[in-house]
């Protein structure tokens, strides 16, 4: 199985935007998005980091953070 990210909007329950073309038939996908109104707990963020992070073996999770905080700072003075 392979893993892709598309960027997509969804308003109202229905899909309004999505950045490629997407496959045909049944997908499998993993939704993540802001959710402005609520807070995750320390242990649930925990849970999804180690849920999510072993899609990508042998990364460092820490390191990859770090370095795209960095380029979000970097991107702020542009």
């Amino acid at each position: 199985m392979r893993h892709e990210i598309a960027k997509a909007i969804i308003e109202d329950g229905r899909l309004k935007y999505v950045n490629k073309k997407l496959p045909g038939g049944r997908i499998k996908v993993h939704l993540i998005y802001d959710a402005i109104e609520e807070t995750i707990s320390e242990t649930e963020v925990a849970r999804l980091v180690r849920e999510t992070s072993g899609i990508y073996k042998d990364i460092d999770v820490e390191a990859e953070s770090r370095e795209l905080r960095r380029s979000w700072e970097r991107n702020v003075r542009d």
